[in-house]
């Protein structure tokens, strides 16, 4: 799945652990005092490559010749599975089997959405234009605070209501010149790739204390096995040409994969509130790729309210950020 969600103000909580936890040298975001890491500009540079990584995704769904979406969601799978378990194997330097054993049945059910997720993200690309599904997908910070709200009791800020409401003013428009079958089984998509991005960032919330990286990897198992039973299940074929399993390791490893690892070591050297917009990078820059490389020009109407969508994230973050320097 795409961390276009990842361009939020509590995605950072996914991956910012307690450093008595952690096995990377990497200090905490800055303390209550204000002071800035010194490494500070290398966490916005790994925030905004992470961000660039992710953008990735569309573009190179549309440069396949296969238009099978779960032929490509086995194969993404696997390049993802591997480059995780690389990244767990580094930061739990080769006790690999411990720390995926201490993940609990929470860690199982983050697997689970991370899985389910990350299919619904594939086919909301192959459905609809890579615009709807991004700006879909910027609901996730909203979805995030209400569903924290409802299982932990998190407050929900007046500021995030109100983003809230602009967020569903913006998606009404999107809609203003119509509805059309592929339009809104894209939107559907990007929104259970959202929710399951929010439930996963909730789960990781109640479960401080437990690394959930190794949970994140075991999705990928979840979405491939789930190929796996749909290709055989309908007598397809796993071959595919060198053009498209190239395009689909770098679907895994480095557009999701690569951007998951840089966002993890990044969020660790930024205040969260920050990290949210450095990452909206993802949110812009996946409509440009395809519209520069495939010519995909999103409607006005998606334009104008993913606009009004952008501006209700982009306000909840700055709020967030306001929140963090007071402090």
């Amino acid at each position: 799945m795409s961390i276009s969600g990842s361009a939020v103000k509590l995605l950072p909580d996914l991956f910012i652990r307690r450093r008595e936890r952690s096995d990377i040298d990497i200090d905490p975001t800055p303390d209550s005092r204000g002071a800035r890491d010194s490494r500070y500009p290398l966490g916005v540079v790994m925030v905004l490559t992470a961000g660039f990584c992710l953008s990735l995704g569309g573009v190179l769904l549309r440069s396949l010749e296969t238009s099978d979406g779960w032929l490509v969601m086995f194969y993404r799978s696997i390049a993802f599975t591997l480059t995780l378990l690389i990244f767990v194997g580094f930061r739990h330097k080769g006790r690999v089997a411990a720390s995926f054993l201490a993940i609990g049945r929470p860690g199982l059910l983050v697997a689970l959405v991370t899985g389910a997720g990350a299919i619904s993200y594939i086919f909301s690309l192959l459905v609809t234009s890579v615009a709807n599904t991004m700006i879909i997908l910027s609901l996730t910070p909203l979805c995030t605070a209400l569903l924290a709200r409802a299982v932990i009791g998190e407050r929900v800020r007046a500021a995030t209501w109100a983003a809230i409401a602009g967020a569903l003013a913006g998606v009404a428009l999107m809609f203003a010149q119509g509805f059309t079958e592929a339009r809104v089984m894209g939107s559907l998509f990007a929104f259970g790739a959202a929710l399951g991005l929010a439930v996963m960032i909730v789960i990781i919330r109640r479960a401080k204390s437990v690394d959930m990286l190794p949970a994140t990897c075991l999705g990928g198992v979840v979405s491939a096995l789930a190929a796996v039973v749909m290709i055989v299940s309908t007598a397809g074929s796993f071959a595919v040409s060198a053009h498209d399993l190239g395009l689909m390791i770098l679907l895994g490893s480095v557009q999701i994969g690569g951007g998951f690892a840089l966002l993890t070591l990044g969020a660790r050297l930024v205040p969260a509130a920050q990290v949210s917009l450095f990452a909206l990078i993802e949110i812009l820059l996946a409509p440009l790729w395809v519209w520069l490389v495939v010519d995909e020009v999103p409607a006005a109407a998606t334009l104008i309210g993913g606009a009004v969508v952008l501006c209700a994230v982009v306000g909840q973050a700055l709020v967030g950020l306001s929140e963090e320097r007071r402090a």
